[in-house]
């Protein structure tokens, strides 16, 4: 059985985390329940108390608890650290570090995995200082669910409402399953090829024409590839991240240098992972600097090659191949057509051009197709997602 432990902040989402503790415990697990004393003005404990069985805890210094340290073995108890809702304060405590109450105090001490789902004004959650909070959480190893888009309780509408608890519930479970099984790793014996970032198209000597993508999500999968096992090589246009240990970094440029370097290596892998935003044209470049004359000026662009498309397409030795479609609108319709036309195995499509997600941006939502089968994985940091997807592909590598 599993040990859930989880942490009430106080906001109106507050309500909903009962439902959490009821899909929990019908999951097998068995829940224990910490609440903030600002959580204790919007639900009672003994709702908690009657959902899960067991007493709830709202002090530090808990004189009943032997040596009066509660905190650390609630901490050592856990499996799984789920914080929902998290409040904007929660999240710049834990963020710093700051333990003055029992919550923050759980978190320094937890080493089992940590999840938030954070829950707040739609204005608080956009606030810079709030997403300075998010990524240093993140790049702490904490997972953060959500938040969604929707209407709120103050009446305003946007990005702040918790994640509903029955995909609090999927996601926990699955990360439960997959962290009880990190001994095995699933993709050990493959060879994974992973493009990444975006490429740079050369006008002139000083100009090149690129785009918004920060390589993120393909740089996760190389390190959610490497934990599961997998021999990884990571084809990488220019971005400013640091490539996991143990992969095989191929740094380039431009998409023809892109397309040569996955071409070169494509049949020697099991698995091909085009995650790199690649150029759909390329200028013809100019030897000189094009100088500022006129109101207008004329770009003559080339069509590039296609990678994912001529990877699918090799009749020797060819890996199971899954693309990327990163859309403004219609993004079923435009996945599935490019599933179809380049002969995929499978197509991870996102949304761009969003106020969440997407490029530059530490969590994401993907709705993944293959032939005569989907999935949707919600919205969440891309260290978890990149695990979901990858877990999801051995899933569909086994059943093929």
């Amino acid at each position: 059985m599993k040990h859930i432990l989880l942490g009430v902040s106080g906001g109106i989402a507050a309500y909903k985390a009962a439902e959490l503790v009821r899909l929990f415990k019908k999951q097998g697990a068995e829940v224990r329940v910490v609440m903030t004393q600002s959580a204790l003005e919007f639900v009672s404990p003994l709702t908690f108390q009657a959902l899960s069985g067991n007493p709830v805890h709202t002090e530090l210094l808990d004189t009943d608890a032997e040596n009066a340290m509660g905190h650390i073995s609630l901490a050592r108890w856990a499996d799984v650290l789920i914080i929902a809702p998290a409040t904007a304060n929660t999240l710049a405590k834990l963020s710093c570090g700051l333990a003055d109450d029992l919550l923050s105090t759980l978190y320094l001490a937890a080493t089992c995995p940590v999840y938030v789902a954070p829950a707040m004004n739609q204005a608080m959650w956009n606030k810079i200082v709030t997403q300075e909070n998010v990524n240093r959480l993140v790049n702490q190893g904490v997972h953060i669910i959500g938040p969604e888009q929707g209407d709120q309780a103050c009446g305003e509408t946007g990005f702040g409402r918790m994640t509903e608890p029955v995909s609090i519930c999927t996601q926990l479970v699955a990360a439960l399953s997959d962290h009880a099984s990190l001994s095995e790793p699933y993709l050990h014996g493959h060879k994974v090829l992973i493009s990444a970032g975006p490429t740079r198209e050369p006008l002139d000597p000083v100009r090149y024409l690129s785009n918004r993508s920060s390589g993120k999500m393909g740089y996760a999968l190389a390190a959610a590839a490497i934990k599961a096992g997998a021999e990884v090589t990571l084809v990488s246009g220019p971005v400013a991240l640091t490539a996991p240990a143990n992969v095989n970094l191929i740094n380039v440029t431009t998409a023809e240098q892109m397309y040569q370097a996955v071409m070169f290596r494509a049949s020697e892998n099991t698995i091909y992972i085009g995650a790199a935003a690649v150029a759909d044209y390329s200028p013809v470049v100019s030897d000189k600097k094009i100088k500022k004359e006129g109101d207008q000026v004329t770009l003559i662009l080339q069509k590039t090659k296609d990678i994912l498309a001529e990877v699918a397409a090799l009749e020797q030795h060819r890996p199971f191949t899954v693309g990327f479609a990163a859309e403004t609108h219609d993004l079923e319709v435009y996945a599935r057509d490019k599933l179809t036309r380049k002969k995929l195995d499978m197509i991870a499509a996102n949304w761009v051009g969003q106020e969440q997600g997407g490029f530059d941006s530490e969590q994401n939502a993907l709705q993944v197709f293959w032939d005569q089968g989907e999935k949707t994985f919600s919205m969440t940091d891309k260290a978890q997602l990149a695990e979901q997807l990858l877990g999801l592909i051995a899933e569909r590598i086994k059943a093929s």
